[in-house]
Formats: C-alpha cells, sequence, structure tokens
C-alpha cells in the first residue's frame, strides 16, 4: 500500500502505463477484453492505456473525475503526508517542466500551464503527448475511437481539481487562467485530432456530473450510475 501511495507522486507515467500494458497482456482472464474504470489521474492514465495498447482490447472506459486537459493549480493534496504536498507544490511552481522534474514528479506529467502553453507542448512528457499537441498520432486515435464508449464524470462542486472542466475536456483558454472553454470550443475538438468530434457524432462520449466534491459519491449512485455502462 505504501509503494502504491508513492508511486501514485514519485512513479514516471509512461513507465506506470508500460507496466500496466504488460500486465493486461499477460493476463489470459483478458485476452477477450475488458472494462477498464480509472479514478482521479487514474482516469487519464487508464485513457493512455487505451490508446497506446489495444491489445487485449478496452471496450468501455470510465474515468472518474479524471484530468483530461491536465490541471494548472494544486489546491489540495490526496495522501498522508502534508510535507509531500507541500513539496509538490513548490516543485511545480518552480519547474515543472524542466527534464529532472518532468521525469520523476507524476503531477508534473499533466501539470498544464495556459500562460505557457509552448512550454507545456515542447517539455510534457505525457500529457502533451496523450492529447496529441506535438503532432497527430493516428494510431492513438483509431486505438481511442474503438471504444464502445468514453464516460467521463466530473465533479460539480470540485474543489481540487483546477479547472474542474477538465474532468469533461475542457481547460482555460490559452494565455490567461480564468475564462475556461468546454471541450467543443477547444482545437482538440475543432480539429479532431483525438477523434473526439467523431466518437461524440456516433454517440459514444458520455457527460456525467455528480453533486459532490473530488471522489465523493454515495454507493448507490456508483451502483446505478456508473455499473450500466460495465
Amino acid at each position: 500500500l505504501r509503494q502504491d501511495m508513492e508511486n501514485s507522486f514519485f512513479m514516471n507515467v509512461n513507465d506506470q502505463v508500460r507496466e500496466v500494458c504488460s500486465q493486461l497482456a499477460g493476463d489470459p482472464h483478458l485476452k477477450g477484453g475488458y472494462n477498464a474504470m480509472g479514478f482521479s489521474q487514474g482516469g487519464q492514465f487508464l485513457r493512455a492505456v487505451a490508446q497506446r495498447c489495444p491489445s487485449p482490447p478496452m471496450f468501455n472506459l470510465i474515468s472518474v473525475g479524471g484530468q483530461h486537459q491536465g490541471v494548472y493549480g494544486f489546491p489540495r493534496c490526496p495522501g498522508e503526508s502534508s510535507h509531500i504536498c507541500d513539496w509538490i507544490r513548490k516543485t511545480l511552481d518552480l519547474g515543472a517542466y524542466t527534464p529532472a522534474v518532468q521525469e520523476h514528479l507524476v503531477q508534473a506529467e499533466y501539470w498544464h500551464n495556459p500562460l505557457k502553453e509552448e512550454d507545456y507542448r515542447k517539455n510534457s512528457i505525457f500529457l502533451a503527448d496523450i492529447n496529441q499537441e506535438r503532432g497527430i498520432n493516428e494510431t492513438y486515435k483509431k486505438n481511442l475511437m474503438a471504444l464502445k464508449k468514453f464516460v467521463m464524470v466530473k465533479f460539480l462542486n470540485d474543489t481540487m481539481v483546477d479547472p474542474p472542466i477538465s474532468e469533461w475536456f475542457g481547460f482555460y483558454k490559452s494565455g490567461q487562467a480564468k475564462e475556461t472553454v468546454p471541450l467543443k470550443e477547444t482545437a482538440l475538438y475543432t480539429e479532431d485530432r483525438l477523434g473526439l468530434q467523431e466518437m461524440d457524432k456516433a454517440g459514444k462520449l458520455v457527460f456525467l456530473g455528480v453533486k459532490g466534491d473530488h471522489l465523493h459519491f454515495t454507493e448507490e449512485w456508483f451502483y446505478t450510475t456508473l455499473l450500466p455502462f460495465l
């Protein structure tokens, strides 16, 4: 459990995705395909699995509070150590896009600074890649579009994810950090770099809102709202 918690902060996300892909490919119970559900950063990490590792196939992806356009702010921090949280905040402020921080701090790998878009595109080793910020990887697009459903859950009173609209693939308008734009107004959608526009028109994208703060939901809501997608 302790190692799991430490890895969620300090294990390179690309290494995590490779490890998960290897485990999935080696599990005979999953050879016919599987459904995936990720919570918070796990939502975007499983999207990377869908885009990079089509075998075995992922049928449906449910992202519960996943920050698909990244975050710009770290108002609260999960885990048991406030010392770690304080250190992460300071590190992100000082050098989120330096190689050393990118390689070793998970949260930096989906840190999206709308005031430094060029730095983000050039130096983000994870999010900028899976969001097609440096060019179009047609394999990523093809693999994501193979999903039957891509379900995105946004917490309507979220005080942890900044901005919360990232959970529905929206983000801050470039050049400032006050006004946000929804997915359909982003270049990612209008240029259809990931196939999200085509998936939307085909009814494959599902946007769900739930009252409450980050990852706060009832068992009843979970069973009645999410499980039917599985």
